[in-house]
């Protein structure tokens, strides 16, 4: 090789090592440079979430104190409070995903739990539990999300049919619930809102959070039930106590909601969509209330017209009798529009 070449070559090789090695430098750079760009935006937010988790639970704790578990004064007032334009209700995302950690360990994204609407958590859930006002906050890095853990007690005493629907048809869910002295409230910093929340045992040891536990009726399969009274049960999921008594619309929202589930039992849907999870779906959807179908009637009315359910037990689209489908449709715009109205009617009406 001409001795010139091989210079020229050996400079050329050198400057393209040292240009590798920039390049090199300049990516690790990137890196740490978006590594940290991404703890200063997490830093950054750190006060806007304390700030909004500090007043959700303070403000959810004197609305909802600590309290005797059968006290139904007690949950009468929480419940509005929460229902109306609480900090809580604002607080949380659109639709908001509730239930218990996962027994091994698993990440949010693979822990079951169940997808409720604004009304649905604010109406029927949270108000089952009572607080103390305390909480601690963290981030975890893991799921990204900043965690908030506030003491709580579950209100285990109550009326059979002040609960969202029996709780007590799993012996272990049952417990659970009242073994709880610790809700979770997981905060997308990016949002600033609630968009997970769980309860469990898992919180320290404070002798204001335990309760006897309480025995209730045998579940005998009805998730909506009829009382000696002639009352239609539970009332909470008729909206009794989360709308105006004199609501207008309150009548009809029962009697469209019959009409629908009787079409969506022909069409299936309560397999899927029932407390028991009969299909063990990892984000469950419940139908089987007019509060809860209220929550997901515009979700429901999209997937039946696109034709994304019912599924079959692959997971895939399973074809539904035309006269099924469209009686669906026919009951479920008329639930639909009932909804609509009554809540225009509460706006419009504070």
């Amino acid at each position: 090789m001409d001795p010139s070449m091989s210079i020229a070559w050996r400079r050329t090789w050198r400057l393209g090592r040292a240009r590798a090695r920039h390049g090199l430098l300049l990516c690790a750079g990137a890196v740490i440079s978006v590594m940290a760009g991404g703890v200063d935006a997490q830093e950054s937010q750190r006060g806007a979430v304390e700030h909004f988790i500090g007043t959700l639970i303070r403000q959810t704790a004197t609305a909802c104190p600590l309290t005797s578990p059968a006290d139904q004064a007690a949950l009468d007032r929480c419940r509005a409070t929460l229902y109306g334009d609480s900090a809580f209700r604002r607080g949380i995302a659109p639709v908001v995903l509730w239930g218990r950690p996962s027994p091994d360990g698993k990440r949010l994204r693979d822990t079951n739990l169940t997808q409720f609407a604004t009304d649905v958590m604010s109406g029927l859930y949270l108000p089952l539990f009572m607080f103390t006002g305390d909480y601690e906050i963290t981030f975890d890095p893991t799921e990204r999300l900043y965690r908030a853990r506030a003491p709580a007690l579950f209100r285990n005493a109550l009326d059979p049919g002040q609960y969202p629907y029996p709780f007590w048809h799993d012996a272990k869910k049952w417990g659970d619930y009242q073994a709880a002295n610790e809700v979770t409230f997981w905060v997308d910093p990016a949002k600033v809102k609630v968009v997970i929340m769980q309860f469990s045992a898992r919180g320290k040891s404070d002798p204001r959070l335990t309760s006897v536990p309480y025995a209730q009726p045998a579940f005998d399969g009805k998730w909506m039930w009829t009382d000696t009274n002639g009352q239609s049960q539970p009332r909470p999921t008729l909206f009794v106590g989360l709308m105006r008594s004199n609501n207008p619309y309150l009548g009809g929202l029962e009697g469209t909601f019959k009409d629908l589930a009787g079409e969506l039992r022909k069409g299936s849907c309560h397999e899927c969509h029932a407390p028991d999870n009969y299909s063990s779906m990892k984000r469950l959807v419940l139908m089987q209330t007019p509060v809860h179908a209220a929550g997901e009637i515009k979700r429901i009315m999209r997937a039946v017209r696109e034709d994304k359910m019912p599924l079959d037990e692959t997971g895939i689209y399973k074809e539904m009798d035309p006269a099924i489908k469209a009686a669906l449709l026919k009951y479920g715009a008329a639930f639909e529009s009932m909804v609509d109205a009554a809540r225009d009617w509460e706006a419009k009406n504070p």
